[in-house]
């Protein structure tokens, strides 16, 4: 009988261990995805709606995924395709292409580098129709309060 019930603990030992590894296992990993970035790039600060000051032009990031491609569009005021919405990383800068087709636009270019300290996309934009380069920024557009 002793060893009968040495036999039941031992197995009911096992049987803890092995569910408590598993629970303690399952708690260690959570964390590490929870916290883990989106993209790993910092190309998600681009997300939101930017609008130009001096003109009132729009600009829509609705997504990003981890090789820069962008979700977005223009508006001035009606929406606007881009042609091709592409982030980049020279260094620790983000770098935004955006080429308009649509609308009479005809190639026109933004060439703009996100900064983190004013929260505004900066650059030139290249006016195909005219070809000329106008320094621009675009500021974030903060949702109501």
């Amino acid at each position: 009988m002793n060893q009968s019930v040495i036999r039941t603990l031992s197995i009911i030992a096992i049987v803890l261990g092995v569910f408590a590894g598993n629970a303690s296992a399952q708690n260690e990993a959570a964390p590490e995805t929870a916290t883990a970035p989106s993209t790993g790039t910092g190309f998600d600060t681009l997300v939101g709606q930017w609008v130009r000051p001096d003109g009132g032009y729009r600009i829509t990031i609705r997504d990003v995924d981890a090789a820069g491609k962008l979700d977005a569009s223009y508006a001035n005021p009606s929406p606007l395709p881009f042609a091709k919405a592409e982030a980049s990383l020279e260094g620790d800068a983000i770098q935004v292409f955006l080429e308009l087709r649509a609308g009479g636009y005809n190639g026109s270019t933004y060439n703009l580098t996100y900064e983190a300290a004013t929260d505004r996309l900066r650059g030139v934009y290249y006016q195909a129709v005219a070809q000329q380069k106008y320094q621009v920024y675009f500021e974030r557009i903060k949702p109501p309060q």
